[in-house]
């Protein structure tokens, strides 16, 4: 039996695996139909944390994927289960968009740059000196820094976009101080999403484009690692790493 057979659950990356540039991938659609069809668990997961899963659920719509809000993970999502975890009920001076801000209050933390327990940083396009100065201040007196996801740059039509690694550096770079960062390739994202849909490591399958992010992560978890060549992934991009997949397919329209 091909190991693909004990799979009962599956984590897949959204960009370059279900959509490409605003464009759902052929055979993603299909693949969704069939999960769905068959009652199979399965999140989509995004180290994006600008949106909330409704939006993205709306932004999917649009692109001809018809998938619910709750089969959305998102790192802010996993941020905030990790901080509730923690620190149930704590504070936090936040550096993001509406995808982090909502999940934060909806675990009950509070919004603060009065002593926070963290500086939390997220994917954001307001970024200003200000903002930079107080989470630099707050962490030089204690609150711990925590960063969604480690992307330095993320993609736009006119070209890539610093995203909250390179904000996270400069960050680091004035305080000293590293940040924990619960997105991929962070196994603990993987977790996280797995104990949502009630999943088990040896039973969940984990589709991604990215070795240095989905695959490494998923081996770390102790998954069923799935390459898909559609998105920044090819051959000589594989060769470059001391770990492969499981498999290494063409595109999600493999599995159906």
């Amino acid at each position: 039996m091909n190991a693909r057979g004990k799979i009962t659950s599956w984590l897949t990356d959204m960009d370059g695996v279900l959509v490409h540039e605003g464009v759902a991938i052929p055979g993603a659609a299909e693949l969704i139909a069939k999960w769905t069809a068959e009652g199979i668990p399965f999140l989509v997961l995004t180290n994006n944390s600008i949106y909330t899963p409704r939006d993205l659920s709306a932004r999917l719509v649009a692109t001809g994927l018809n998938i619910p809000e709750d089969r959305i993970w998102t790192s802010a999502l996993a941020t905030a289960d990790f901080l509730h975890s923690q620190m149930p009920g704590g504070s936090a001076y936040v550096i993001g968009e509406s995808g982090l801000t909502t999940a934060l209050h909806e675990i009950g933390f509070v919004m603060t740059d009065q002593n926070p327990d963290y500086v939390v940083l997220g994917e954001t396009r307001n970024l200003n000196f200000e903002t930079m100065t107080k989470a630099i201040r707050l962490i030089g007196s204690g609150s711990r820094f925590i960063v969604t996801n480690p992307d330095a740059t993320g993609p736009s039509a006119d070209g890539p976009l610093p995203a909250a690694g390179s904000v996270a550096a400069l960050i680091t770079k004035a305080t000293g101080m590293d940040p924990y960062i619960v997105g991929k390739p962070n196994p603990m994202m993987f977790r996280s999403a797995m104990r949502k849909i009630g999943a088990h490591s040896e039973s969940t399958g984990m589709i991604g484009d990215r070795m240095d992010t989905d695959v490494v992560a998923g081996i770390e978890a102790g998954l069923h690692t799935v390459l898909v060549l559609t998105g920044i992934a090819d051959a000589a991009e594989i060769a470059k790493y001391p770990f492969r997949p499981t498999e290494i397919l063409n595109s999600v329209a493999d599995l159906i």
